[in-house]
């Protein structure tokens, strides 16, 4: 059996296990510095904007489309597996549309989504204003609307996918940290076949640097640095006495960057800040301070939209970094250059929970691949 190390427990990481963990022909071991779910993916708010993207084309899109499509079969399974809640909102995304947009570029991606098989509406205000009161729609001109879009609890799901995973045989080694890499020459090529942590050494055929933020000190220490920078992130938890609008229609809804969660029994995540570092910063790892005023200005819009708001009692702000590759588009699914046995599975950006399920896939692939070829090569 082949041995995988994934370093790195936030939703990728613990993806990827789960996805592995259903092939018996590898052995998985995730190590984490931490506790799983923390960084950046204990910091996100799971809005998961796939068929309301506006890429027409490409890799990316490609990505979204699939992990929707993988979710929810995910959501379902992962619940029956464990036995526990996910949080899953499936009634969909609304994106206002404001005075000065170009809303034919909406409509073309209206058409192109049903040439690809997908559903998105255009509503005008007065579909607003029957089914969202709750809106001011002062500068709203109009708004697309995507069932098929979702979000969910990026907590509760990365822990299900450990559960699922361990289920399946999968070890996890929390609270440990990675402290290098043997390196051995092949080729023209290099192998990683042991790393060291602070738990003892592992034996490995196969590494996943799945770490995020902390993935650019791990290549570094492989003699390939990957040049991913930290941006911040913040968001509110806010609690009002009665939901917004209908209690029994809650979608997300998004405006100027600015999104509004549903939570149930009126609470909401109100989000989220993108906090760019200054150009020198020092060497990882990276401890940010948020910007007050970047979570006040995110506040004061999400009361322009949604007045009722500022009746409510903000009962939690946090914060977390998202991990942005310099130079290149998110996210990195790639082997390590140089590197014949390291795959990259990092810099998601500010996507991490929605591309987990592809990424996951897109990893399995790569990995059952070479190691395809790999036993046909020594037979």
């Amino acid at each position: 059996m082949a041995k995988v190390v994934v370093v790195g427990c936030g939703v990728i990481g613990a993806a990827i296990a789960y996805e592995l963990s259903q092939n018996t022909d590898f052995t998985v071991t995730v190590v984490d510095r931490q506790q799983p779910a923390q960084a950046s993916t204990g910091a996100a708010l799971g809005v998961l904007m796939g068929v309301i993207s506006q890429k027409l084309k490409g890799q990316n899109l490609r990505l979204r489309l699939d992990s929707i499509q993988r979710y929810n079969q995910w959501v379902p399974a992962l619940e029956a597996a464990t036995g526990k809640p996910i949080p899953f909102n499936q009634q969909g995304i609304l994106r206002l549309c404001f005075a000065g947009e170009n809303l034919h570029n909406w409509q073309t991606l209206i058409e192109r989504r049903r040439q690809q098989g997908w559903q998105l509406d255009w509503c005008d205000r007065a579909d607003l204003l029957e089914a969202y009161p709750h809106l001011n729609l002062e500068r709203v001109v109009g708004a697309i609307y995507s069932p098929q879009d979702r979000q969910l609890n990026p907590t509760a799901l990365t822990l299900a996918l450990v559960e699922a995973a361990q289920q399946q045989g999968v070890t996890f080694q929390f609270d440990t940290a990675v402290l290098d890499g043997e390196i051995t020459p092949t080729g023209t090529d290099r192998l990683c076949q042991t790393l060291h942590t602070t738990r003892g050494s592992l034996e490995l055929d196969w590494l996943v640097i799945a770490a995020g933020t902390g993935s650019m000190p791990l290549t570094a220490r492989l003699q390939q640095s990957v040049d991913i920078r930290p941006v911040l992130g913040q968001a509110l938890r806010v609690k009002l006495e009665q939901p917004l609008g209908n209690p029994a229609w809650q979608p997300v809804i998004t405006g100027e960057d600015t999104h509004l969660v549903p939570l149930g029994a009126g609470e909401y995540w109100i989000g989220a800040t993108v906090e760019f570092p200054p150009d020198e910063i020092p060497p990882p790892p990276w401890e940010l301070q948020p910007n007050a005023a970047a979570l006040e200005q995110v506040w004061q819009r999400a009361i322009a939209l949604w007045p009722a708001l500022a009746e409510g009692e903000i009962v939690q702000t946090w914060h977390g970094l998202r991990p942005r590759p310099e130079g290149r588009p998110a996210p990195i699914i790639e082997w390590l250059p140089g590197y014949d046995n390291v795959l990259l599975a990092t810099g998601h950006y500010r996507n991490g929970i929605l591309l987990a399920p592809a990424t996951a896939a897109q990893i399995r692939q790569l990995l059952e691949g070479k190691q395809s070829s790999t036993s046909q090569g020594s037979t």
